[in-house]
């Protein structure tokens, strides 16, 4: 089965699955009573604070000091489809998704994730994490020897008002929890700009370059290796 079925590709098998209809989260549907959420990330109606945000579209992005921020593109369609923050020999990759009104959505995805990694050769540990459950993975390389090596990476994941947001961190930050900090407290001070108009869940939230000063640079070459981060071409900013 699919990660996301919509809105762009399967970023944990490389693979779209087609499945029954699903009905459109109608904006003028009632809303179910929830309790207040006292943690991030936050919804664009939740935010309280004056930090300052890098406005990426659907995602509104905290700056850490040194950080570089890589906005990746989907070649087929020139679509921005994730934006990636580095720092310190850490990654963190967010994406933001439609969900339905009345349920989260990360218990089934997670399932997902697990199910492919495991089938593509790594393994998955489903383990409490400061956002609830995560996954630990250990993903399936090729070394420049030609041999099959493994890669770890954390997927952390946020439901939020009818959307949810997808992190992976790898790098050290996937093994070291000291080296992890940042970034997580960098994911729970985004802010997801939903928007009123139906979607399907699991639509890909649209995002945008950060500023018309930024343009692309050239197309990263990719490395022949199974990677749940796909990247297109890129664009670095440097904070």
């Amino acid at each position: 089965m699919g990660l996301f079925r919509r809105g762009g590709k399967d970023t944990a098998a490389d693979e779209v699955v087609e499945t029954e209809s699903v009905p459109l989260d109608e904006p003028g549907d009632a809303e179910p009573s929830a309790p207040a959420r006292t943690t991030g990330p936050w919804d664009e109606a939740e935010v309280t604070d004056d930090i300052p945000r890098v406005d990426l579209g659907a995602i509104r992005l905290p700056g850490l000091p040194g950080m570089e921020l890589r906005m990746e593109i989907d070649k087929a369609t020139n679509v921005v489809s994730a934006a990636s923050v580095l720092l310190d020999g850490s990654s963190l990759q967010v994406q933001a998704f439609a969900a339905p009104r009345s349920e989260g959505i990360w218990d089934e995805i997670r399932e997902e994730i697990a199910e492919s990694v495991t089938t593509q050769g790594g393994s998955v540990d489903d383990i409490p994490g400061p956002f609830g459950r995560e996954l630990l993975a250990r993903l399936p390389v090729k070394t420049p020897e030609g041999r099959t090596g493994h890669r770890p990476a954390r997927f952390i994941g946020a439901d939020g008002p009818r959307w949810f947001l997808r992190g992976v961190i790898t790098g050290k930050g996937a093994v070291e929890p000291g080296a992890a900090e940042a970034l997580e407290q960098l994911f729970a001070r985004i802010v997801v700009v939903r928007g009123t108009e139906a979607r399907p869940p699991r639509d890909l939230l649209a995002l945008k370059l950060p500023g018309p000063s930024q343009a692309p640079a050239e197309p990263a070459t990719e490395k022949p290796t199974f990677d749940p981060l796909t990247r297109g071409p890129e664009i670095t900013e440097i904070r």
